[in-house]
């Protein structure tokens, strides 16, 4: 009888088709589902490197994300809109949808801080050296109240004494800053990526965003000033998963899953090269 012989070429070739019957390429992928991410629009640039970093250990998650206004996004969920998570830029969207029953309360995690800042575009020479002085503005560029860094600018403009404040300061309407403010000219906005763009373009002379918003337009943007905690209070951006009855058991642990990276080490370094405080 002959024996055979296998070469090493042989041998790697069985190997290697041995493996692949195995599926070892994928051995590291847990889920396999599509999700959907409603995220404030200040999260839009670091959200999109989160979700690249996350497939490098879950390839079979798509992630899409849809970015707007923490209040818009929390209207779409009240109203049925299809979602999977959702990542606010403040604490009262996430709690009103606690209040209905709409996110899963054990995913709810607080991700980072923020912080709210008076920028204008690069050479402007605007008089404003901050928020003291923003009514010497030729115009302003300001997020509505309903936008987590409108409100914010709010509570900062009534504890800094140049507004009147209300039992909710959210509900200051532009009008009455442009009033308070001597009647300079305001340009309400939608969400802070429309103040963003209104001020970078010199469309506004001065406007209020955050801190991370300025990533990748430094060429274009100067910081004025950095508002004190002491005046807008914390900025804690939460994510939870959203209740949502048609997702199938793999989209539900997916969503749980990227929640909980939103923590890790890995997305740490991501938002905090973005400009937001991890340490919370």
């Amino acid at each position: 009888m002959k024996k055979k012989i296998f070469t090493a070429g042989t041998l790697a070739a069985i190997l290697t088709l041995c493996l692949a019957g195995c599926g070892g390429s994928r051995a590291d992928s847990k889920y396999s589902a599509d999700i959907t991410v409603f995220a404030a629009k200040s999260l839009n640039g670091v959200m999109e490197e989160l979700i690249t970093k996350y497939n490098e250990q879950q390839p079979d998650v798509k992630i899409t994300g849809s970015y707007d206004s923490s209040g818009t996004l929390m209207t779409q969920i009240e109203q049925g809109a299809p979602c999977d998570i959702f990542f606010s830029a403040a604490q009262k969207q996430m709690d009103q949808l606690a209040g209905e029953d709409l996110i899963e309360t054990d995913t709810r995690a607080d991700i980072v801080n923020n912080q709210v800042c008076v920028v204008t575009y690069k050479g402007s020479g605007t008089k404003v050296t901050g928020l003291a002085n923003i009514a010497d503005a030729g115009s302003i560029a300001l997020a509505d109240g309903t936008v987590p860094v409108g409100k914010y600018t709010r509570e900062a403009l009534v504890k800094s004494g140049l507004i009147e404040g209300t039992d909710d300061n959210s509900k200051i309407t532009t009008q009455q800053i442009s009033e308070a403010l001597g009647g300079v000219t305001i340009n309400e906005c939608a969400n802070v990526g429309a103040v963003t763009a209104a001020v970078s373009t010199g469309a506004n002379e001065v406007g209020t965003v955050y801190v991370s918003d300025i990533h990748g337009l430094e060429d274009k943007l100067d910081i004025l000033e950095k508002v004190s905690y002491d005046l807008t209070g914390n900025v804690i951006y939460p994510a939870a998963v959203v209740k949502n009855a048609d997702a199938s058991e793999q989209q539900k642990a997916a969503a749980a899953d990227f929640v909980k990276f939103l923590t890790s080490d890995d997305a740490k370094a991501i938002f905090e090269a973005y400009g937001f405080d991890t340490n919370l």
